[in-house]
């Protein structure tokens, strides 16, 4: 499918998704992120062989938000009496979109070149693996134009990096550098410039040859986030018995009894 602000490719069982809109430095207007989400629900078909996918931008930035005139116009410009609703693009499609990147069926890996920005950073912090470049940064930068964090940055923040630095963030809306986010828990690597995609790669291609169980394991992670203790216990269980019957399993089993490294079908 030819797309106008995204490039995709495929290599060795990892779908790369790569924001190309440069000039706005990959701004997530609704025409880029809905082009973003037909890609990503092309390469979740089972007869695309994508086991995991690589998300990151061209040029300067990896996204530096959402386009303001997706946001409503200034107003008097609105039909609504009580004035635009900068909420609407949420409803309709950026929160559909990282809810279905939330329960996407194989491994995310996010490589965050230069700026992570409003809904951008939101994007970047929905990777399984973070890897950022040591000139990206994360911002959330709401607060400079009177809005509030959005794309879900309200849920994860607080959960990755705690209450005090995700009030600090989301407060003050300043630049958190790639070591600092590090340092935070924010990302998982932090790399020269020059080595931020072969690391994701280096992380992708090891997941995209690893077992079926590997979209269960992703799931249970983030159904964690809000799963009573007995509930998230029952929920394992009831993975571990689908993943004790595929042909993976039996697989793992045969090459550790074998010695040697197991060779998995995804099944």
């Amino acid at each position: 499918m030819a797309y106008l602000k995204i490039k995709t490719s495929v290599e060795d069982g990892v779908g790369v998704i790569t924001l190309a809109d440069p000039a706005t430095m990959n701004a997530a207007g609704v025409d880029l992120t809905q082009e973003l989400r037909e890609a990503f629900e092309a390469f979740a078909k089972p007869d695309a062989g994508v086991r995991c996918v690589v998300l990151t931008g061209e040029g300067r930035g990896f996204c530096s938000g959402a386009n303001l005139s997706g946001r409503g116009g200034p107003a008097g410009e609105s039909a609504d009496p009580e004035g635009p609703d900068a909420g609407a693009a949420l409803e309709s499609v950026y929160n559909p979109f990282v809810t279905a990147l939330r329960d996407y069926p194989v491994p995310i890996v996010t490589a965050v070149n230069g700026a992570a920005a409003g809904v951008g950073c939101s994007l970047a912090l929905m990777g399984d693996i973070i890897v950022a470049a040591e000139s990206a940064y994360f911002l959330q930068a709401f607060r400079r134009i009177g809005l509030v964090p959005d794309g879900g940055s309200t849920y994860l923040l607080p959960r990755l990096i705690g209450k005090a630095r995700a009030m600090e963030m989301a407060l003050m809306g300043e630049r958190i550098p790639a070591k600092t986010a590090l340092d935070w828990g924010l990302v998982n690597r932090c790399v020269p410039d020059d080595q931020l995609m072969a690391t994701a790669m280096e992380f992708a291609r090891s997941l995209a040859t690893g077992p079926w169980a590997m979209g269960s394991i992703r799931k249970l992670v983030w159904e964690s986030l809000d799963a009573e203790w007995a509930d998230q216990l029952h929920a394992e269980r009831m993975a571990q018995k689908v993943a004790g019957r595929t042909e993976d399993f039996r697989e793992g089993v045969t090459a550790f009894l074998q010695k040697r490294p197991a060779v998995f079908a995804r099944k």
